[in-house]
């Protein structure tokens, strides 16, 4: 088992945009220190949850500052961008990096994004597998040319720079979803497993994953809420703390929701997440400790990272507290106790 930890790059009250991302700067150089295998990004739009608009601008800034850990997208919300762009700038962060790229894609699902950029988000699926058949055309292709129905490259135009990554960096597809993993198990595109839904349905996924494709499916990600506590019962109380100053309102609301703002019903291709963020992400403590969460003692977060394991995920995203105003003293010591006390038992 592989380890990342995955940043939001959250602005909490009283941050300036600066204070955000030298925070997460430092905890990248941190993670590399402590020997996790990568680190992913997320994107996010026209508000403080998240305020990374161009993933590739901040991870070139990161290749500057590291020399071994995996540099990821968690992910590129591929509908948002012209294709062109994103395969030249996720070669141009390869190059770089000396080839430590890894591209996380997703079709998104805030509604208020895809509002704020004028585009459709019913259109999202179709215009996410058209952006991927160009991003791979041009990849793996000397000279490439596309005339579809959302994106043009006019003329053959010739990929520069080329990512070092033969034939180009590792690709993984956001997907929980029973229909989204059979679309690409059938391709033998890996899946990064949606943090947001329960145990049994990442492994579900996983399991379909590699009955399709016919592969082994060490290569999916896997993302997870993590916390280890030296016990079991303090981990209950940081946990309960946590969420009692947490407003999930900020996260799970209206303009989080894949809705169609012309029905006022879950968007054409999201009837899956029907509900889930309108629900305002509203789930007990034990839900979370039993169903949701990498949480507990070390022993505790050891086995259920086992179960993650063996059934075929090959890497932990580990989310440490995205949401949580955090200083930054104690999130380093959060990383670098499940550094020293679980991942040892996976190397």
């Amino acid at each position: 088992m592989k380890f990342s930890t995955f940043h939001l790059f959250h602005r909490f009250d009283g941050q300036s945009f600066k204070d955000v991302y030298d925070y997460h700067l430092e905890l990248i150089e941190l993670a590399e220190e402590l020997g996790f295998d990568g680190v992913r990004l997320a994107e996010h739009h026209f508000r403080d949850y998240g305020v990374v608009p161009n993933l590739f601008t901040i991870l070139a800034h990161a290749a500057a500052r590291t020399e071994r850990i995996r540099l990821g997208t968690g992910i590129v919300v591929l509908p948002l961008h012209n294709p062109v762009h994103v395969a030249e700038e996720a070669a141009l962060v390869d190059v770089l990096s000396g080839g430590r790229l890894d591209l996380g894609i997703g079709r998104g699902y805030q509604s208020f994004e895809f509002e704020g950029f004028g585009i459709d988000l019913a259109e999202a699926r179709d215009r996410f597998n058209e952006s991927l058949e160009v991003i791979l055309g041009l990849f793996t292709r000397e000279s490439f040319q596309h005339e579809g129905k959302f994106y043009k490259t006019g003329a053959e135009v010739a990929l520069t720079p080329r990512p070092v990554q033969t034939p180009h960096p590792p690709i993984h597809v956001a997907a929980v979803s029973p229909e989204t993993v059979t679309m690409y198990a059938e391709r033998g595109i890996p899946i990064l497993a949606d943090p947001a839904a329960p145990f049994r349905k990442v492994v579900q996924a996983a399991e379909t994953w590699q009955t399709i494709s016919g592969q082994r499916a060490d290569s999916l990600v896997v993302a997870r809420s993590v916390y280890v506590a030296p016990t079991l019962e303090q981990a209950r109380e940081d946990q309960a703390r946590f969420e009692a100053g947490f407003d999930r309102s900020r996260i799970f609301n209206q303009r989080s929701a894949p809705i169609d703002s012309r029905t006022g019903k879950a968007a054409q291709g999201f009837e899956y997440y029907q509900d889930r963020y309108l629900k305002g992400g509203s789930v007990s403590n034990d839900f979370r400790w039993e169903q949701l969460e990498v949480i507990g003692d070390p022993g505790r977060v050891v086995e259920q990272i086992s179960v993650l394991r063996d059934a075929g995920f090959g890497q932990l995203l580990c989310d440490f507290g995205s949401t949580r105003p955090m200083p930054l003293e104690e999130m380093k010591q959060v990383m670098r106790f499940f550094a020293a006390e679980v991942m040892p038992a996976f190397r």
